[in-house]
């Protein structure tokens, strides 16, 4: 342990000491990789014949916008860099912002740092001279001073990214992961900030835009007024989610459900999401869904009951999320955190013994490593009633069999509060979620309305549920989310190079590869998203 601190030590006082990194890198890495996680591996063996083919593309592409595409994290470094090359072969001006890091939340010492610097920076060379590579490392930020809008941002960003690590709500500004993020957060922006004064370009597209230095140079960029995109991948093959102006994880469905709302789903619509709809309940994969939604078969509402030991008093279904998870981040309405939505609830069921409480912790818990909403519960009740159940994230029990006996549900911001809507369960929606708000869930805003909401639904169940309009409804707007939401694009994230070499370029670029995904790249450039068009083409 003291020899590896005093190595860390030594590497530190070298990361401050000029050309120590690239001296190395020329002297002992001889332009191999070097030994950490921080690997361009793929990009460097991809390059050179994509550059070649987007130097042949751009030569009948007219000049096009000044454009700056940021990441951080190898593997978003590599999506950038494709996605770059792509608009650079359309005539675009490219500038290629990254930060070389390997991991968010560890720290790492500054000669190692400039080592993964120096790497990707022989790596991304290969690029130019049609995407211009930038370092981060590289602007002089020792000056620079943010607005305090801008330092509120950084603070924001910051609890996100604490809360996204620890997998917890309530954050320790004092802990070391707050304290490192704040710090590396704070030099993204003040080098955002002085690069964009000095460069300025028309339009900014960077992944996420929620988290880590992704969520800093969105910010940065939205705030000086400069047009920004966000983008990111969920779980289907060539479709990606994007944003502008606004981050992506949120998953803003205004303008489609404008466009959209009260067109009636056709018989092919809705034949294809109730195949869907049964793969998500069986836990089966379909069409170019790359997972499955449940570990567990189902077996049918019969069989829950008795598993359970579920009676005829009205049954309430309370969803959990994932704690940390993106889509969780920010999205409180009344409450000051999911946790203590989930604490006041139990609490209030803990007097209701004439209704049934069944707390179905999210599945994908079991991946991760912070506080469980299990804990939460017990926290409330050590033991509890024989009116209230919680169900783990490992029990081999199937969501969709609790939606199925439900009478009421309760949800924050999960996918299942919709579906229930789809079962014309009645919902009550007490986060942020792209749904609510849709007519076909309820959505109080304050405490004293949620708890009014509830008490009346179970007093009269049966009078709340939904009318065949409000699940027509809900039915058509998770079609509208699951299929026309995300835009057709070429190269997902977590299988980039395999769907690269099955659409290069020179494929995606063409005619046949422009009609499918041209749109999309003007998008993310900052064309307006015309709902209305695309969804009368695609009719």
């Amino acid at each position: 342990m003291r020899k590896a601190a005093g190595k860390e030590v030594v590497k530190n006082l070298l990361g401050q000491i000029p050309f120590t990194a690239e001296l190395y890198w020329l002297l002992r890495q001889n332009g191999r990789p070097i030994q950490t996680r921080f690997s361009l591996k793929h990009l460097q063996a991809e390059l050179p014949e994509m550059a070649a083919q987007a130097a042949e593309l751009r030569r009948q592409a007219a000049p096009g916008k000044k454009v700056f595409v940021f990441a951080t994290l190898h593997y978003w470094i590599e999506h950038t860099a494709l996605l770059s090359m792509a608009l650079a072969a359309q005539g675009h001006q490219v500038t290629l912002g990254y930060l070389p890091s390997a991991e968010w939340g560890e720290p790492i010492n500054r000669f190692d740092l400039r080592r993964q610097n120096v790497y990707a920076r022989k790596v991304l060379e290969q690029a130019r001279p049609l995407v211009e590579p930038v370092s981060f490392l590289g602007v002089r930020t020792a000056l620079v001073r943010l607005p305090e809008p801008l330092m509120e941002a950084v603070r924001l960003v910051t609890t996100y990214d604490a809360q996204y690590t620890l997998q917890v709500e309530d954050i320790d500004r004092n802990s070391e992961i707050y304290q490192l993020r704040l710090e590396r957060n704070t030099e993204a922006a003040r080098a955002a900030y002085t690069y964009f004064k000095a460069n300025r370009p028309d339009v900014v597209i960077v992944p996420n835009g929620t988290i880590q230095e992704l969520g800093i140079v969105y910010r940065v960029a939205k705030q000086m007024g400069i047009r920004v995109t966000t983008y990111e991948f969920g779980d289907q093959r060539q479709r990606i989610w994007l944003a502008q102006n606004a981050e992506v994880m949120r998953q803003e469905t205004d303008g489609l459900w404008a466009a959209r709302n009260g067109n009636t789903l056709s018989p092919e619509q809705l034949e294809r999401m109730r195949s869907l709809f049964m793969a998500r309940q069986r836990g089966a994969l379909w069409e170019n869904f790359a997972r499955s939604w449940q570990g567990t078969p189902a077996q049918g509402g019969s069989q829950i009951r008795k598993q359970l030991g579920l009676d005829e008093r009205p049954l309430v279904l309370l969803a959990t999320n994932v704690l940390g998870d993106s889509l969780t981040l920010g999205r409180q309405v009344f409450s000051q955190s999911m946790a203590e939505w989930i604490s006041r609830t139990v609490q209030y069921f803990a007097g209701r013994p004439d209704a049934q409480l069944v707390v179905r912790v999210h599945p994908g818990e079991v991946l991760t490593h912070g506080q469980s909403m299990a804990e939460v519960v017990h926290q409330v009740l050590p033991r509890l009633p024989e009116h209230i159940r919680l169900i783990g994230p490992k029990e081999k029990v199937n969501t969709y069999d609790l939606v199925e006996v439900a009478d009421i549900g309760l949800v924050y911001t999960t996918t299942v509060g919709m579906e229930m809507a789809m079962y014309g369960i009645p919902v009550i929606v007490s986060g942020s979620t792209h749904y609510r708000g849709r007519g076909f869930t309820y959505d109080p805003d304050s405490w004293v309305n949620y708890f009014k909401q509830l008490g009346s639904m179970l007093s009269r169940p049966e009078g709340y549920k939904l009318t065949r309009q409000q699940v027509e409804s809900a039915w058509e707007y998770a079609y509208r989310f699951f299929f026309e939401y995300p835009r057709p694009f070429p190269w997902h994230l977590v299988r980039a190079w395999e769907d690269y070499k099955s659409r290069p370029l020179s494929a995606v670029l063409s005619e046949e590869g422009t009609q499918q995904y041209g749109e999309t790249f003007r998008y993310l450039l900052g064309e307006p998203v015309n709902w209305p068009a695309i969804l009368q083409a695609g009719e």
